[in-house]
């Protein structure tokens, strides 16, 4: 699943693709990378982000969804607001990927419900501007956390409407987690992939692997974490994630050709 940003404060990409023909370019170049599936988002999620109006969202993906779909791209529409997801759908979209998994707007739910779409629920708990005041995860942890209130929404995705075969999950790493609740959630993604859902998993350039790297106390800057994210992504090859939410597909790509040649024949 390859990113397009469509808004001017992304972490990583705001304001390069805040235009309809730069990103419709940078789509065409993500699926020229590898991309099965192009991302497109008009509201930034990193920490600290206030929300566009809903007529600004909708002003900036809505063109872009219907001019790449039309060409053919299989397109889904990073949005937690109904009104954007509904008119994503008419456009061309065939999947609503909602980092708040129905918490943040729960009409979403129906409009995915009465559509053909797959859905896709991340873990989440606060808006972007408040997420960093939800990080406790006590008494049992940050995976089990997770894994029941994803199967929550899973249950109300369901209770909606939405067939679990077309249901994808998140953890939503970076969102209300601390750097170590990351590496928690990645070397256990086979307790969350036990709610019985694909899974998704979107790492790509995240603040977690800056920290990672830092040096003298400073973290890596967004544009030095690539050859970090595809070690990871070659060590995922294996974990049963089935989507990867990336920035660089073709370095992804990359990564995964090679964990397949080290894993030998089939």
């Amino acid at each position: 699943m390859g990113i397009v940003n469509v808004t001017p404060d992304s972490f990583s990409d705001g304001g390069r693709y805040d235009t309809l023909e730069s990103a419709v370019e940078h789509g065409r170049e993500l699926l020229d990378a590898g991309a099965d599936i192009l991302d497109i988002g008009g509201e930034s999620t990193r920490p600290g982000a206030t929300r566009p109006f809903v007529a600004e969202e909708l002003d900036r993906v809505v063109p872009v969804i219907r001019e790449l779909a039309a060409g053919g791209a299989l397109v889904s529409v990073d949005t937690m607001r109904a009104e954007v997801a509904e008119a994503a759908l008419e456009a061309g979209a065939r999947i609503v990927n909602d980092v708040s998994g129905g918490l943040a707007d729960p009409r979403i739910l129906d409009v995915v419900a009465g559509s053909e779409a797959a859905y896709v629920a991340m873990h989440w708990r606060a808006h972007a501007d408040r997420m960093r005041d939800f990080t406790d995860y006590s008494p049992d942890g940050v995976v089990e956390t997770v894994r029941r209130e994803l199967g929550e929404r899973l249950e109300a995705a369901e209770a909606a409407g939405i067939p679990r075969a077309r249901i994808v999950l998140d953890p939503g790493l970076g969102f209300a987690k601390e750097p170590h609740h990351n590496w928690e959630l990645l070397q256990q993604l086979d307790v969350l992939a036990g709610l019985g859902c694909p899974l998704l998993v979107g790492a790509s350039r995240k603040s977690f692997l800056g920290t990672l790297l830092r040096h003298d106390g400073v973290p890596r800057p967004v544009g030095e974490r690539e050859h970090a994210h595809a070690a990871l992504v070659a060590l995922l090859a294996d974990r049963g994630v089935d989507i990867l939410r990336v920035h660089d597909v073709r370095a992804t790509r990359d990564a995964l050709a090679v964990a397949a040649a080290m894993k030998g024949p089939a």
